[in-house]
């Protein structure tokens, strides 16, 4: 379908039903993306501060065709955010809408509208002693319509699941303006057609989502933290194992870590102080959250003297305080912006069964050494099969030197995954970077569903033409 750009003229009209300053020239901050790989075409950007605003854009673009692009925090690794196309979108930035509406302590609930930056809401929450769980390296920046929007995980994933599982109720606008109104706080609601997990991980293709009721969590009375030596991912996913039969649900995360990522932080970020002098080759990363009764340190030196015996642990640190721990989660929360300082030539985001993580991690070095040369950073959330499998230039090489054979890598890679049960994107979600992948691997009864759940609530193809599905 033919669009409309959102030019000089449209915004003109546009902005006699919007208060003055609610639409702008996009700054350069909105049309380039963390990875430096887009570059937006957009002109204007929109910045509402209601639901009402919001709807009025929406219902002003659809009669106009113009696309739209819902802006969140900027922080999406796969350009689902960025406005491209042949028709210059307009950006729909929720920074503006940023309250927290209300918390309800007792029901563990906190209503809070899409602009919110995760670690405000994560604040909010300490404040009435609970916790909202959803945590990954960009919450200082990230906000909630977007995480929700691509269905974010991050590190707490085996306990408390991906943000879609946060979520009791939502607030939307459809494409044609209609105000969804279903955010409420009931843990049962059986009235047909659930929009929310539709809307959520849509990455803005069927609506933009304006608030959210979040399910709260009771904080853990205590928290430990360990670095454990592993003998390699096998031994780390039996470790896995051992933990949940001892530990049960006070796992918080379980990330696997490996030496190349230590040694570039060490390269790239000197002041990030390490354990150890020379990093194992595997190691694992620990949290638990024990409830009143319980001592995290005591459960983590029984879980250690078991895989000691086992065979599976050869060394470790469990921390003794909470700056011990703050270190150990900055060694793992660093280990991306060390792997951009390096500059990856290819970065996937995969999800592997449990029981088949060895074997691709075993596996994966093979289908590289038919393409090139190159050194390996594989990390990730173990405890969900969430890797983030990256390949860099050897010393003294750059990543533009093997730019030719990126699309070798990711499809070696990605055929490696999908044989093995797994899925292409993990946490990222689909964006522009994917939309061959998905119609590569995906179910094609599921993208016929997705298609026709697209052209009905959407049948101007206004919002975020190109993300998730292939432009017609």
């Amino acid at each position: 379908m033919s669009h409309r750009p959102a030019d000089d003229a449209f915004v003109a009209t546009l902005a006699k039903a919007l208060p003055d300053d609610t639409l702008r020239r996009a700054e350069p901050r909105y049309l380039e993306e963390p990875r430096g790989r887009w570059t937006a075409t957009a002109q204007w950007v929109a910045l509402p501060r209601t639901t009402q605003e919001v709807a009025t854009i929406l219902s002003a673009c659809n009669a106009a065709a113009v696309p739209v692009v819902p802006y969140s925090g900027g922080t999406g690794l796969v350009g689902g955010q960025m406005a491209v196309g042949e028709a210059a979108p307009l950006l729909l930035s929720s920074e503006r809408m940023t309250a927290i509406r209300a918390i309800y302590p007792d029901e563990n609930v906190a209503l809070v509208e899409a602009g919110a930056i995760l670690a405000d809401v994560q604040a909010a929450a300490e404040e009435v002693d609970r916790l909202f769980a959803l945590s990954l390296a960009s919450e200082g920046s990230a906000r909630i319509g977007g995480l929700l929007s691509t269905n974010a995980g991050g590190v707490n994933v085996l306990r408390y699941g991906n943000a879609r599982d946060q979520v009791l109720g939502l607030e939307a606008v459809l494409p044609d303006g209609q105000i969804w109104h279903g955010m409420k706080r009931l843990r049962k609601d059986n009235t047909g057609y659930d929009l929310r997990h539709l809307l959520m991980g849509a990455e803005g293709t069927l609506g933009v989502i304006t608030a959210a009721a979040l399910k709260l969590a009771p904080r853990p009375h205590a928290t430990g933290t360990a670095l454990l030596t592993v003998a390699g991912p096998q031994a780390a996913l039996e470790l896995l194992s051992l933990a949940r039969a001892r530990i049960g649900e006070s796992i918080t995360a379980f990330e696997l870590l490996s030496a190349q990522g230590f040694a570039f932080m060490k390269e790239t970020l000197p002041d990030i102080r390490q354990p150890w002098e020379t990093a194992p080759d595997w190691s694992v990363l620990i949290e638990i959250g024990v409830p009143r009764g319980l001592d995290p340190q005591d459960c983590l030196e029984d879980l250690f003297a078991a895989g000691n015996e086992a065979g599976l642990v050869s060394d470790g640190l469990i921390a003794q305080t909470k700056a011990q721990q703050h270190d150990f989660w900055t060694l793992r929360e660093q280990m991306p912006e060390a792997n951009r300082r390096i500059g990856s030539v290819s970065s996937q985001d995969i999800s592997i069964p449990l029981g088949e993580v060895p074997r691709f991690i075993r596996e994966a070095p093979a289908v590289l050494d038919a393409i090139g040369e190159f050194r390996i950073n594989c990390f990730g959330h173990l405890g969900d099969g969430n890797l983030h499998y990256n390949v860099f230039p050897l010393p003294g090489e750059s990543r533009a030197d093997h730019n030719d054979k990126r699309p070798a890598i990711k499809r070696g890679l990605h055929d490696l995954a999908h044989a093995l049960g797994g899925s292409v994107s993990a946490e990222h979600g689909i964006g522009r970077l994917k939309v061959d992948d998905l119609e590569r691997y995906g179910d094609p009864a599921k993208l016929s569903a997705m298609r026709a759940i697209k052209a009905a609530l959407d049948p101007r193809g206004i919002m975020n033409p190109g993300a998730v599905l292939r432009a017609n």
